[in-house]
């Protein structure tokens, strides 16, 4: 730990390592409140002592006039942690009561590397060995700089703020990947002015069609304005005919420089249809 030398009382004579108390705070003050379903995150400074990193050949004068190598010794990184606790969905008529889970935090995290541009295969994930928490999975480069850790605070050390639920914590050395993305080019474009359009088609394909060859010929046919396609249904079973599967798919469409008309909305969405007829037998329900 790093040590303060005029600390202001016992309790604020370190420098923190991790963020992780203070969230535990805020999530105690919540819950204390009747507010206990929470995504919270926070940027913020952690600071290390290495005593293996310091020069053994200082001088008493060159350490108290603050020789650069005094500061070889200690480390300062940003960092981002989310906390996640409670209900993930609560007092809802059309769904039962359900908890958040590592898997919900695991998904917060992968949308943050993705937004990133970062792809998690160039990470190397393990068990974590972080004592705070009971499981915990990490994420290094390839020369074992950690980059990332998410993991289930033990129950011991929550019950320390007075917490019962289960929280789930990731911490992310913010630092360390901002200094990977700076070899990377970051490309952009401001949001369009105008609105998109969102079409659903009904298919009936054979059993062996993937949703993937359907996205890929869509946006094969119409490169220019189809910006997403979105499965949002599958259906096997009874008044389909033999060996064959319905597909729900969500076509969205937008023009960057003008209002779409259905016109215009209708002729690229046959385009789409026939292609997808044509290269694999899909039939419209």
């Amino acid at each position: 730990m790093v040590r303060l030398l005029n600390p202001l009382s016992g309790e604020l004579s370190v420098m923190r390592q991790t963020l992780l108390f203070g969230g535990l705070e805020s999530i105690a003050r919540n819950v204390k409140r009747k507010a206990g379903n929470l995504h919270l995150f926070e940027f913020g400074g952690c600071y290390r002592y290495d005593a293996s990193r310091r020069a053994t050949d200082l001088t008493e004068e060159a350490a108290q006039h603050g020789d650069k190598r005094v500061l070889a010794c200690y480390s300062e990184a940003t960092h981002l942690s989310l906390w996640v606790t409670g209900k993930r969905v609560e007092s809802n008529w059309a769904h039962p009561d359900e908890g958040t889970n590592f898997y919900e935090l695991k998904a917060h995290v992968q949308n943050i590397l993705r937004r990133l541009g970062i792809n998690t295969q160039q990470f190397i994930t393990t068990d974590g060995d972080n004592d705070l928490m009971s499981r915990s999975l990490m994420m290094t480069d390839r020369s074992g700089k950690k980059m990332l850790e998410l993991g289930i605070v033990k129950k011991n050390i929550a019950a320390t703020f007075g917490i019962e639920q289960e929280v789930y914590f990731a911490d992310f050395d913010w630092t360390a990947l901002m200094r990977r993305l700076s070899r990377k080019d970051v490309s952009y474009k401001e949001l369009s002015k105008y609105p998109f359009v969102r079409r659903d088609l009904a298919l009936l394909v054979d059993k062996s069609v993937t949703f993937q060859q359907i996205r890929d010929i869509a946006e094969k046919t119409e490169r220019k304005l189809l910006r997403d396609v979105v499965l949002f249904d599958v259906y096997e079973g009874k008044h389909l005919p033999e060996g064959k599967k319905s597909y729900a798919v969500k076509f969205t469409l937008q023009d960057e420089n003008k209002t779409m008309n259905d016109k215009q909305t209708d002729a690229i969405m046959q385009k789409i249809l026939a292609a997808l007829v044509k290269n694999l037998g899909a039939e419209q329900r």
